[in-house]
């Protein structure tokens, strides 16, 4: 290990770029990705314009990535991407910023950015190689975050319906919280009309709704109980096989009970 160092050393030092270079290539090859990176970082200025230039710069973005430094990997293929948009090595630099954006989108409670980056870019490679090898994992990938998404918006509504019957007694507060779940919900639901998910939005919006009524002051008494039953009708259309189809049901007959009388 002292030997490979020192020799590390020499050749960071070494004032020949095509021989650091060389070096660097060795690095890469070798799975040494952080040597490659120290020499590469600075190789990609100096070989610029020359025969190097689009290895250089694609070989240190994949050193980065193999290293999982996502986020300067992202930053050095998008660089490649501006600069040779048509080199050799652009299809796969294109796929590895969404590949580095994938690596680094956190879990569906935290914030969505990087996962918002990573789809944007898988859809840029798609547009521009829809004939590509890699077309099939790109998409892969791309529903993969999409359905990341659709599950931060869901854990959103629940927990806008989880705090809005928390103290027990309807206020302005529980009311806001029941009304942005059913919002959040209907928003997804607009989003992603597909979703897998969709039934999960649909109890959420059904069950706020029905809150909404049993916790209603006179004068919107009967609009919420008319609507949540219309909701939950709506509901057993849609999913007549449903788990909770028993909860429609039972929330039919409370609001027919109070309409009626």
């Amino acid at each position: 290990m002292a030997g490979c160092a020192g020799e590390f050393s020499r050749v960071y030092k070494s004032n020949d770029p095509d021989f650091r270079y060389e070096y660097a290539k060795q690095c890469y090859a070798e799975g040494r990705y952080m040597q490659a990176v120290n020499l590469l970082q600075e190789l990609v200025t100096a070989l610029k314009g020359g025969d190097n230039a689009q290895e250089s710069l694609f070989m240190l973005g994949m050193s980065q990535y193999m290293s999982r430094d996502y986020e300067s990997a992202s930053q050095t293929f998008k660089k490649y991407g501006t600069s040779y948009p048509k080199g050799i090595y652009a299809e796969k630099a294109y796929f590895y910023v969404g590949e580095s954006l994938y690596e680094s989108a956190p879990e569906p409670r935290l914030d969505q950015t990087p996962t918002i980056g990573a789809i944007n870019a898988y859809q840029q490679f798609l547009d521009l190689y829809p004939e590509s090898e890699l077309r099939t994992e790109a998409q892969n990938k791309l529903y993969e975050l999409q359905d990341k998404l659709i599950m931060k918006e869901y854990l959103s509504a629940k927990l806008y319906y989880n705090l809005g019957g928390y103290f027990g007694n309807i206020n302005s507060n529980e009311e806001s919280n029941y009304t942005s779940c059913i919002i959040t919900a209907q928003n997804a639901l607009k989003r992603y009309p597909f979703t897998d998910m969709r039934e999960d939005f649909s109890l959420l919006i059904m069950k706020s709704k029905f809150q909404l009524a049993e916790n209603s002051s006179d004068e919107k008494r009967l609009e919420r109980y008319r609507d949540a039953e219309d909701e939950c009708y709506g509901f057993l259309n849609e999913f007549p096989e449903s788990k909770s189809k028993g909860t429609a049901e039972r929330y039919i007959a409370k609001c027919k009970k109070i309409t009626k009388d």
